[in-house]
């Protein structure tokens, strides 16, 4: 007899799923039945938490959706940090959990990792939330998840499975195989896009984490443009060295002076939120009053006042736009100019520690090229948030943005270098940050996952230190103790080595490279 839960292993394979991350527990190992005999790969992290961020990870660098498999009650509360944090920034994740059996729920007999209602819970932080009770439904159940992460602004899903009904007989289930896709662009919204851009003599692009597949389309439509193109955090990666890339912080005063001086905003996959428009919460951020907004979302294109709204996916609707615009469209003749003085400019109100903290950043991607950074909350993190090219689509992101979720680093590096094996992938962390997710060093080394961890050690946390300080708060529990972090890696079998500054860093960052497994690189910071 094949149970429930075989069955939804020979669905996710149906699906494309290769790997999976998760803890078993008692409440989910008649889900781990036929994983055995699967070609699905598990990971087994150090915490729950560890599972959701390297599904994150995973699913940021494939553009796949990651999938974590997590018993009830903590193991499900465990991932939900990293749930908040794959909403916050349009991650597709799928969360499969148990739950106590059906006759159980809701009645609060004091049952093993019991909620009072643990549905209800994941309603409030998962896009979609579903308990199937009947194996008939389980098909159903995933095809409404991956038709989520294919059509629409993407996020976490979550279905729970009763204990009672994992073992149910499930023969012959099919799976349920949709093409969904967004919807196509509107013919009326893009003809009226076009006629405001031939109308535009000084065109503006801000390019969000929802461009990040639509490099090659967005290029094209700059060019034809010949506007300035300006990057939030999560689209680095996309046009590198252009002369038309403007990759800084719409945070900074002369970002937002560049886009004051456009008489067109187009906007392509962002959500204008303050962590990327308003980052020193200063209110300085004003919503450009021409605004043509592309996004996948209609949720999104109904939240802020927009001259036009395409509900789309961005390369789609960059793509119908050029074809709007015809061979006639004459590109702006001072795009190019206008993008090197915002460059100039950005990069200028840097502070000096900031951009000694960036030549860092810069010299991991000069040493590794094509590398995935995957950032933590640390110094370097936010000054290349504020102003860093880097040369690979997807290829930098970090939790220092949206949600803002500490620890991140490691595991979602971990998830991004298994989805992703032949990139280098490289974990950007601080020591304090680093202590958040520390045993996943553990995970990595289990998984042969390549990863090279720089650690970033102030001794302490700095940036909070700083902020305390400018507000005239005298600083209080930002100091807390550092590991020796190599003897740590080296505790767990991972080769390491400790550095006094950057200069000779890019060695360092080969030597690891070459190695092809774990490594630590600690750098230690005046």
């Amino acid at each position: 007899m094949t149970t429930l839960g075989e069955a939804l292993i020979n669905l996710l394979e149906a699906h494309g799923v290769d790997t999976v991350f998760g803890i078993p527990g008692v409440h989910t190992v008649e889900l781990y039945r036929g994983l055995a005999r699967s070609k699905i790969r598990h990971i087994t992290p150090r915490h729950e938490q560890g599972a959701g961020f390297m599904a994150d990870g995973y699913a940021r660098a494939s553009g796949r959706p990651g999938v974590a498999f997590v018993i009830t009650g903590p193991g499900l509360t465990n991932t939900i940090t990293a749930m908040g944090q794959a909403r916050a920034d349009s991650v597709p994740m799928l969360v499969i959990s148990g739950v106590n059996a059906t006759d159980t729920l809701g009645k609060g007999l004091g049952f093993l990792h019991e909620l009072p209602d643990q549905r209800g819970m994941m309603e409030k932080v998962a896009l979609s939330a579903e308990r199937v009770t009947e194996a008939e439904e389980l098909p159903g159940a995933l095809a409404r998840a991956f038709a989520v992460f294919s059509s629409s602004r993407p996020g976490p899903v979550h279905i729970e499975i009763p204990t009672n009904v994992m073992v149910k007989p499930a023969e012959g289930l099919a799976p349920v195989l949709g093409n969904a896709a967004p919807p196509a662009p509107d013919a009326a919204a893009v003809a009226e896009a076009a006629r405001l851009i031939k109308a535009a003599r000084r065109p503006l692009i801000l390019a969000g984490g929802g461009a990040k597949k639509a490099d090659a389309a967005l290029t094209r439509f700059a060019e034809a443009l010949g506007a300035p193109v300006v990057e939030t955090a999560n689209a680095r990666g996309l046009l590198h060295r252009h002369p038309l890339l403007v990759p800084a912080s719409p945070s900074l005063k002369a970002v937002r002076a560049l886009m004051a001086d456009a008489d067109l905003v187009i906007a392509a996959g962002t959500e204008f939120g303050p962590t990327d428009y308003d980052g020193y919460g200063d209110g300085g951020f004003v919503l450009p009053p021409k605004l043509i907004r592309i996004d996948i979302g209609a949720d999104q294109l109904a939240r802020r006042p927009v001259t036009v709204g395409i509900h789309a996916d961005c390369a789609e609707a960059l793509s119908a736009l050029l074809a709007a615009l015809g061979p006639v469209r004459v590109a702006a003749k001072d795009g190019q100019a206008r993008a090197a003085a915002g460059r100039e400019a950005a990069l200028a109100e840097l502070r000096p520690d900031y951009l000694a903290q960036l030549r860092a950043v810069e010299t991991i991607r000069d040493a590794l090229p094509g590398a995935i950074i995957v950032g933590d909350s640390t110094q370097p993190i936010y000054a290349a948030n504020l102003y860093y090219d880097h040369d690979r689509p997807a290829g930098w992101f970090n939790a220092a943005t949206g949600f803002g979720a500490l620890g991140y680093g490691p595991p979602a590096a971990i998830g991004a270098a298994l989805s992703v094996p032949e990139a280098p992938v490289v974990c950007l962390t601080g020591d304090g940050g680093f202590q958040f997710t520390l045993p996943e060093l553990g995970a990595a080394l289990d998984a042969e996952a390549p990863v090279i961890f720089v650690v970033w050690n102030n001794r302490g946390y700095r940036e909070i230190e700083t902020s305390m300080l400018d507000v005239g708060v005298e600083p209080v529990g930002v100091s807390p103790a550092p590991p020796d972090f190599c003897k740590l890696a080296e505790a767990y079998g991972i080769e390491a080595e400790r550095l006094t500054g950057v200069d000779v860093l890019a060695g360092a960052l080969k030597r690891a490279r070459a190695a092809g497994k774990p490594r630590v690189i600690e750098i230690t910071v005046d």
